[in-house]
């Protein structure tokens, strides 16, 4: 799909028109200068030059990995040598873990070989690994509400059928569920190992993965994704009549390591101590090389950044690029892991000075709608910002922006006002936490796209004088879980 601006449709510029005398209100200048900053950006390299040189030079960057670490190192040099200011690593304690060597099979009657991965965080199992008779559940509900002695030494089989894909990737909520606590679930009844559906929209046969959650600090059991086909094959015989057992082999480990943030500034022309956070993650699963999940994201942050940086002019306010580390796994305890969090604790006070963040965590497919803060919808600088990203046919949206992701969420309880920026998800689950996340999945003009919407939208941010603390609502503790 081009990405070519619609200005020169007759609806574009009918609406252009219309929304000047709006724009106008905000401030004629911010919007215009804006616009050209847009219109740079589409032609900009950045983006596919950093996320090319990351999983190219990295590969895959397990939280906690050397690849992780050293990938954090390349990219404080990257931003050194793009002109950002203030560059630092802020390392935090983590429980890494790495996968080994795995294997599914059913065993005895229909024998056969199954394509399965560890979800993360799951332990080993024993030498020669676990073999049971599998009890099939179609809903977390029903393994929630099963008797103990239907499950007790046996592998449960949790299948809610194939994730639907869609724009929003709304479908995804009630699958990750499953994963994050399936497994405690199954545990605490006595199950010997956990077996699902992969979280994945896809029909390939290749597994997702993703990290499972701990029960009182304490790992809970082996725990597998089975790729969509051999789900489905599973599900077959089990609706056959034919009695399943299985194998199932893991020689995942746990270790000690650390993670760490990146951040870097583009610091502001006269409000430098107001701060907007540009965030995304460095680490990612080891399947493939996390191009989409999430060098993208990364990559479209720092583009936007350098383009406003290349523009002439320097905004009020300081633009924070942060790869934040160790975005994907659960840990132990809230002492280890989350760089999201260590960020916001990390700042303390200076945190008051956070005026908004946002973050670009769902591949690198175009944008399709601008989200902000309660409070600002209908508003002046909602209108500016609808002309500048309208051309790129992204539109308003009333839905507000309350969580701003997995890792700008913690300072969201601490006061800190969210925009987001809607990616088209609708393919993004058939890629997500498989070996199909690779570079060749990016299509080079979406990701220019989403690059010219984030630099048009954050200039009109970080050139204005727009309290969007004032507009937030009450705050709550809730942040979005890790996925």
């Amino acid at each position: 799909m081009s990405f070519r601006l619609l200005t020169v449709s007759a609806l574009a510029l009918g609406f252009v028109a219309a929304a000047a005398p709006l724009a106008r209100a905000q401030d004629a200048a911010t919007v215009e200068r804006a616009i050209a900053v847009r219109d740079a950006a589409l032609t900009s390299n950045i983006a596919l030059d950093y996320v090319t040189q990351l999983t190219t030079r990295f590969g895959a960057r397990p939280a906690g990995s050397k690849s992780e670490q050293d990938a954090a190192a390349w990219a404080a040099d990257y931003l050194r040598a793009h002109g950002f200011q203030n560059v630092r690593i802020e390392e935090f304690p983590l429980v890494g873990w790495e996968r080994g060597e795995g294997s599914a099979a059913i065993v005895g009657r229909n024998a056969q070989s199954l394509v399965a991965a560890a979800l993360g965080h799951s332990p080993a199992t024993p030498r020669g690994g676990v073999e049971a008779d599998v009890v099939r559940f179609s809903s977390f509900e029903d393994l929630q509400a099963a008797d103990s002695a239907t499950v007790r030494g046996k592998i449960v089989y949790v299948d809610l059928g194939q994730m639907h894909p869609m724009q929003d990737g709304s479908g995804y909520g009630p699958h990750t569920r499953v994963r994050g606590a399936g497994p405690g679930v199954a545990a605490a009844k006595g199950a010997a190992a956990f077996i699902m559906r992969s979280v994945g929209s896809d029909e390939d046969r290749m597994p997702h993965t993703g990290t499972t959650r701990y029960v009182d600090g304490k790992p809970t059991i082996p725990s597998f994704a089975l790729s969509a086909p051999d789900a489905d094959q599973v599900s077959r015989l089990i609706a056959l009549g034919e009695p399943v057992r299985m194998r199932l082999t893991s020689t995942a480990r746990t270790y000690e390591t650390h993670s760490q943030n990146v951040i870097g500034d583009l610091p502001g022309a006269t409000r430098p101590e107001e701060v907007i956070v540009l965030g995304s993650h460095m680490d990612s699963w080891d399947l493939g090389t996390g191009a989409i999940d999430d060098g993208a994201g990364g990559a479209i942050t720092v583009a936007a950044a350098k383009a406003i940086a290349d523009s002439g002019r320097r905004p009020a306010r300081t633009l924070r690029v942060i790869f934040y580390g160790s975005e994907e796994v659960a840990q132990p305890t809230p002492q280890t892991g989350n760089g999201g969090g260590v960020y916001a604790r990390n700042q303390g006070a200076a945190l008051e000075k956070h005026v908004i963040a946002g973050e670009s965590d769902f591949g690198a497919d175009r944008v399709y709608a601008l989200r902000l803060p309660a409070g600002a919808q209908g508003s002046d600088f909602q209108k500016a910002a609808t002309r500048v990203l309208y051309p790129l046919g992204v539109l308003a949206s009333d839905q507000v922006e309350t969580d701003g992701g997995v890792d700008v969420g913690p300072m969201g309880p601490l006061g800190v006002p969210f925009f987001g920026l809607a990616q088209d998800g609708t393919r993004y689950f058939d890629l997500h936490h498989t070996a199909n996340d690779t570079l060749d999945k990016i299509d080079p003009a979406q990701l220019s796209q989403n690059v010219a919407a984030w630099a048009g939208l954050l200039w009109l941010i970080a050139d204005s004088d727009v309290d969007f603390r004032a507009m937030r609502p009450a705050t709550t503790t809730a942040t979005p879980a890790a996925h």
